[in-house]
């Protein structure tokens, strides 16, 4: 696997190793302040959003995801160990899905996880529920939209009991758009392959209304929120295409009508390129809502989500961007499951930011 770059040779790979082992000299070593016990509450227009480090510096991250499915019922246990023995210093953990609210997280199953996370000097950066599992806080049937809520609610206790202090969604897309054929909207965004005559086509629902929705949407995060704060939790909100919030501009619109610290955006660099946003410029525009950064690499077309490496993500000016701007939360690598070896991709992530952090 090639680890050249935009700004990332062989060379500076080598050098980034050398300079990931002095970085990790000066790392707390599993004596830094917990994420849990993080006490940051920026005010409307203060410093950024984001979970505080005791070094005062952005803090690499994995998310569990990278070695594990997303079915149902995963485990990430495996996944924990092998984010420890890299030398990650968080971590994103997922509820796959509803059934998993009772089936998996169990007391005694987080007991356990939470010995492994401590053995492992792991954080619980944020603690993430995955689209499917709270899809319906879009419905316009409003015993749909409740009972999410209360699966989102239950995610938030999850996240608590992990000393998670942010809960995470994805933002979801409204139930009247649907991809022909069926399948997850937001992969929906280019035709790669495209024939003459073919067309880009989304199928709208007779009967939809943006602006009924938009309000809807804004009242469902108000309800999120609440729950969350009710458990001493921050929410973070990602971007995905096609979603209520497909860009740091559709956020911060949600923010304005919201205008509550507690609520934050989770940028995620892979899917703001696609967007042909950007990222250092999104940070920028964001940066008082910050809370979370989930980072991957992207080809030249602004379609696939290559390997670290691999593609054309500007990840120095990242970097930089984010120490410009006081941000010391997480930045996690989300690395889509391209053939490769994903150990070593993330590793290649670890030694490359700790050389552009330090």
């Amino acid at each position: 696997m090639g680890v050249s770059g935009p700004g990332y040779t062989r060379r500076d790979f080598v050098q980034a190793g050398m300079a990931g082992l002095l970085f990790g000299a000066g790392m707390t070593n599993g004596t830094n302040v917990s994420a849990a016990g993080a006490t940051e509450q920026a005010a409307e227009g203060g410093t950024p959003l984001a979970t505080r480090g005791s070094k005062g510096r952005p803090r690499i991250g994995c998310c569990s995801w990278c070695f594990h499915s997303f079915a149902g019922g995963t485990p990430p246990e495996e996944a924990i160990d092998i984010m420890g023995e890299i030398g990650f210093e968080g971590t994103d953990l997922i509820l796959l899905a509803r059934e998993d609210i009772t089936a998996y997280w169990t007391d005694a199953k987080i007991a356990q996880l939470n010995k492994q996370l401590e053995r492992n000097k792991l954080d619980v950066a944020q603690f993430v529920i995955f689209q499917p599992v709270v899809e319906d806080l879009t419905s316009t049937d409003r015993a749909a939209r409740e009972r999410d809520l209360d699966h989102f609610e239950a995610g938030c206790r999850i996240g608590k009991k992990l000393g998670a202090p942010i809960v995470n969604i994805v933002a979801p897309w409204p139930r009247e758009l649907s991809q022909p054929g069926g399948g997850y909207l937001p992969r929906f965004y280019d035709l790669p392959d495209a024939k003459a005559g073919d067309t880009f086509h989304i199928d709208i629902a007779l009967g939809f209304d943006w602006d009924a929705l938009w309000q809807t949407y804004i009242d469902t995060t108000k309800a999120c929120l609440e729950r969350a704060k009710a458990h001493g939790l921050k929410l973070s909100i990602e971007h995905h295409t096609h979603t209520m919030i497909p860009d740091a501009v559709s956020f911060l619109r949600l923010w304005d009508a919201i205008r509550d610290p507690a609520l934050g955006y989770n940028l995620d660099t892979g899917w703001t390129l696609s967007q042909r946003e950007y990222p250092p410029v999104a940070i920028h525009k964001t940066k008082k809502q910050l809370m979370n950064l989930h980072v991957r690499d992207i080809d030249g077309l602004m379609r696939a989500f290559v390997h670290v490496g691999e593609g054309v993500m500007d990840f120095k000016a990242v970097a930089d961007t984010l120490k410009a701007v006081g941000y010391t939360g997480f930045l996690s690598i989300e690395q889509d499951k391209f053939p490769g070896d994903m150990k070593k991709t993330c590793q290649r992530y670890l030694a490359m930011m700790k050389e552009y952090l330090s």
